[in-house]
């Protein structure tokens, strides 16, 4: 059976909704999505504010209560029925978030075990057929098959098979042999 490790942040949770909810609410700000094109929040926050902004993802409560991004519990419970579905993310970046995004799993998609969820720092350890991620560095890391799950910050990115939502996900394995 064929492997896909799928990420969590701004792939199955829109974790870019709640940083920019935080972020304009203490700033009185209106940052939106379409003002990052090609850019992440990081690079459009004045430095004075790069602190704050690490201190939202730091907050106990961050990660609990992301929104999903849409099709991604009906895509997944239909792909874990043909491969092997493991969510590896990054948690290792922000301690903090290890209780809170277990508990998310658990309560969004509790149809994939808990033995397929990867905490770690750095993606080039996953050993799989296939990786869905939003971040570019993660796949040029990756053995496998990289999908480029598009978001804001990586619009302007080229060079990986690239999935605009998870009705492209769905698509695109619909063409691969289990």
């Amino acid at each position: 059976m064929k492997r896909i490790c799928v990420d969590m942040d701004e792939v199955m949770a829109d974790t870019l909704a709640e940083h920019l909810r935080r972020y304009n609410m203490e700033f009185d700000e209106q940052v939106t999505t379409d003002d990052l094109a090609g850019r992440g929040l990081w690079e459009v926050a004045p430095h004075d504010r790069q602190q704050q902004l690490r201190a939202f993802l730091d907050a106990e409560d961050f990660f609990e209560d992301l929104p999903l991004m849409p099709g991604a519990q009906e895509v997944l419970k239909k792909l874990s029925t043909r491969f092997e579905v493991f969510v590896a993310t990054q948690a290792m970046v922000v301690p903090n978030s290890l209780g809170p995004k277990y508990r998310w799993l658990q309560e969004h998609f509790p149809f994939l075990p808990p033995t397929h969820y990867v905490f770690c720092g750095n993606k080039s350890i996953l050993r799989a057929d296939f990786l869905i991620d939003d971040m570019p560095r993660n796949l040029r890391l990756f053995d496998g098959q990289g999908l480029l799950f598009t978001a804001p910050h990586n619009l302007t990115v080229d060079g990986f098979t690239r999935v605009n939502s998870w009705q492209d996900v769905d698509s695109f394995f619909e063409g691969v042999e289990d």
